[in-house]
């Protein structure tokens, strides 16, 4: 992760650029607003921390400018508190505020806020088995295109072994994994779901995916395959 950072005192500078390092960052350090908004522009920074009070160019106006091409989290800080140049702060885009004195620590929790909050959402990619096809995302399953109506539970198991595809779930951990709940050798509440999950998965279909071994439990696969 690269953090630029725009300060001109000196040793503070110095002290964030040597703590972000040794949390891991890659750090570039402007000294005024003029080099901090060319470094902003042209470079690839996944955060920027931006002082208020710079030499020449202000950070506000080192933000607005910003804000006219690039979108990067910008985390300002300064010494003056008020609310006034909070608001003026966000208005203008920044994503968070952070008032002088602070504590580094503080710091480098808003950092990661900022930098997690900015990373991709990963999307939960479509399981498949033979012409069975679930989408964790839209709750949704098919096989050979035909959609099918599961409740929740019903759901959650097709799921849990399709992940888990070719290993056998014992009842102890469907029990678990699925319900939250404790096995108890009374309870026949996984054979009634797998009885339910079978007549919608595999009973219309010639091939059957959902099987049986016997005295361990269950697992998705397509048999006959290497």
């Amino acid at each position: 992760m690269k953090i630029l950072l725009i300060e001109d005192e000196p040793r503070a500078a110095d002290y964030l650029r040597q703590g972000l390092a040794e949390s891991g960052y890659a750090v570039e350090v402007a000294h005024n607003g003029t080099d901090g908004l060319h470094a902003a522009v042209n470079g690839d920074h996944d955060l920027i921390i931006l002082d208020v009070m710079l030499p020449g160019i202000d950070g506000f106006a080192v933000l607005s400018a910003l804000r006219t091409s690039r979108q990067v989290p910008v985390l300002m800080l300064s010494a003056r508190g008020k609310t006034d140049d909070k608001v003026r702060g966000f208005d203008l885009g920044a994503d968070d505020y952070l008032v002088k004195p602070f504590q580094f620590p503080e710091l480098l929790a808003r950092v990661r806020t900022l930098l997690k909050r900015g990373q991709p959402v990963a999307i939960e990619p479509l399981l498949r088995a033979a012409d069975l096809e679930i989408d964790p995302i839209r709750h949704r399953a098919t096989r050979a295109g035909q959609r099918i109506d599961l409740s929740a539970k019903e759901f959650a198991l097709l799921t849990l072994l399709a992940q888990r595809s070719g290993e056998v779930l014992s009842r102890t951990q469907i029990a678990s994994l699925v319900w939250d709940i404790h096995f108890e050798s009374d309870t026949n509440v996984v054979e009634v779901a797998i009885r339910r999950l079978r007549a919608k998965i595999d009973d219309p279909f010639e091939e059957k995916l959902i099987h049986t071994v016997r005295g361990v439990g269950y697992v998705l696969e397509q048999r006959g395959q290497p």
